[in-house]
This record gives C-alpha cells, sequence and structure tokens, in this order.
C-alpha cells in the first residue's frame, strides 16, 4: 500500500508502514531523493522567520538542514546526535520519544553547540512533525542553551499535528488505517 503525496511541486509515492495493529504512516524518506530535498529547503525557506542559527535531530532532517542552510546563505547548523560521539564535551542532554521509535531516546548536542546557540535565534527544522516529542526535546535543547526558539518548520505535519498553530510545514500527511485509509 501506498500514498501518493504532492509536496513543493512533486509527487512521492510514500509506503504505507504499521506502527500498531491499526495504525499505519506513509514514510516519508529524504535520503537518496536530491530534487525533494531541495525543492523542500528551498520552500521552507520562503516561510522561515528571521533567525540566526537551525538545529534539527539527527537523521531524516539532515539534508534538509544542510540545503535549507545553503539557500539562506547560513553557513553551520547545529545536529542534535542520538549518542554522545568522542568529540563531544560539555554535553547538553533531554530526551525524547518519536512514533517512529518504539523506546525514548536521547537527544544531545555538543557544549560548542549549545554556545553558539545562546543569545540567538534559533530555527527548529524536521521532515515530519508527528507527535512533536524531538520538536518538544529539541525546543528543551535550546532553551538550556539559552537561546530562543523562533520558529518550528517541517516539510510535513502528520496527523494531529496538522491542528497545531505553532508549526510552519508545507503540507498535511495523514494517519492511516490497517487498510491504507487515511483517518
Amino acid at each position: 500500500m501506498v500514498y501518493t503525496i504532492k509536496v513543493a511541486g512533486l509527487e512521492r509515492d510514500l509506503p504505507l508502514c504499521p506502527i500498531s495493529g491499526a495504525l499505519n504512516i506513509g514514510a516519508f524518506i529524504l535520503f537518496g531523493d536530491v530534487e525533494l530535498t531541495e525543492r523542500c529547503a528551498e520552500e521552507l525557506n520562503k516561510l522561515a522567520p528571521e533567525h540566526d542559527v537551525m538545529i534539527t535531530a539527527e537523521s531524516k532532517g539532515i539534508p534538509l538542514i544542510h540545503a535549507m542552510c545553503r539557500y539562506s546563505g547560513k553557513n553551520r547548523y547545529v545536529l542534535a546526535r542520538k549518542s554522545v560521539k568522542l568529540y563531544m564535551r560539555d554535553v547538553v542532554k533531554c530526551e525524547t520519544q518519536s512514533i517512529t521509535t518504539a523506546a525514548k531516546q536521547t537527544l544531545y548536542i555538543n557544549g560548542d553547540d549549545a554556545e553558539f546557540m545562546k543569545g540567538k535565534r534559533v530555527l527548529i527544522v524536521d521532515d515530519v512533525i508527528s507527535t512533536g516529542g524531538s520538536l518538544l526535546s529539541l525546543e528543551n535543547l535550546v532553551k538550556q542553551s539559552g537561546g530562543e526558539v523562533v520558529g518550528k518548520m517541517a516539510i510535513l505535519a502528520e496527523g494531529e499535528a496538522a491542528e497545531r498553530e505553532d508549526i510552519i510545514y508545507l503540507e498535511k500527511l495523514p494517519l492511516f488505517d490497517n487498510e491504507g485509509h487515511a483517518l
């Protein structure tokens, strides 16, 4: 089963993937789709509020934020990692729960990135916002670092996230029952 979506002027077929016995999600994958990533980055940049720096969570947001930085002339972004890497010092962390991940995760940023965000206007970027768990963790990381969240953006708002007024997104992505019907 697939769901065809049109976003940033492009059509893509999203495979439907079960996350429970009665619920499926459309798998939106930017990895490897350069055209889609570039178009979405360009369209999101047109809607972005004034900001000094962008942050995203590892991993599907990485190609998007990279392209958005290039389009906006920014030369650096912050990446919240799913594990602490050897180079990281003075780590700032926050727990998250994502609809696509079974267990709780912790997001981490390097102390240098926390210092970089201090006193800056920060734009949170993600590929899909669904439950808002990752988004909340990114907001907490920004606040712990002394930054100010000025916007929250995604390519798609999934399910109830599409009703939120605090996020900017390009298109809605419904949730699906186990027969592939949009809920």
